[in-house]
């Protein structure tokens, strides 16, 4: 599946938030890459460029392409109620994500090669798709493979003292984890700006 593979620490500086975990070259130089990163805060930025940032942030954060990200998008506007909400509800549902809530993987990108891989179940089946929309009662296990429970072992490890979200709960002996209800935005709370995305994919 199609994912960013370019240099993490570079996004980060540019955008001046952690966007992948903890970044020490954000801590070491807090501003924007390249040689006119210390003046580029001087420049305004036109509303445009303001939205596209923020549209840009979700899609690193969860680490999707601009196709899927549209589809979701377009997906949002079919349903009823807030679109900027719908969209952070069908990234945060996500496979891989959940996989990384419930501390599966130290990582989104560790997560989504778990699952890849094949070493999650849901309900009782094995799947390989990051992309896979989880519903309230899923329960996501890690494989009884012997490689399986090595690596979830080793990633509940390093897991092991991440804050569970309050929309799941997690059997660390049993390497399985509940959807108990779908998170809502105060559950999330991502450091960008909705509304902006939406008024830029409505144009």
């Amino acid at each position: 599946m199609a994912r960013y593979t370019g240099p993490k620490d570079k996004v980060n500086r540019r955008f001046g938030v952690p966007l992948f975990g903890p970044s020490k070259a954000l801590e070491r130089r807090n501003y924007p890459p390249g040689p006119h990163g210390l003046r580029s805060g001087r420049r305004k930025k036109s509303d445009y460029a303001i939205a596209l940032g923020e549209k840009q942030k979700l899609k690193f954060i969860y680490g999707v392409l601009e196709k899927q990200f549209r589809g979701y998008f377009a997906e949002a506007s079919r349903r009823r109620g807030i679109t900027g909400d719908i969209i952070l509800l069908l990234l945060e549902t996500r496979l891989d994500n959940v996989c990384y809530r419930l501390g599966f993987g130290n990582s989104r990108n560790a997560a989504r090669q778990l699952v890849n891989h094949g070493h999650v179940t849901v309900n009782g089946k094995k799947l390989d798709i990051p992309s896979y929309q989880v519903r309230a009662g899923d329960v996501i296990k890690i494989g009884d493979r012997a490689p399986s429970q090595q690596l979830g072992l080793r990633m509940l490890d390093l897991t092991q003292s991440v804050p569970l979200q309050d929309w799941l709960t997690l059997d660390r002996e049993k390497m399985e984890g509940t959807v108990s209800r779908l998170p809502e935005k105060e559950d999330v709370d991502p450091p960008v700006n909705l509304q902006l995305i939406v008024e830029l994919y409505s144009r």
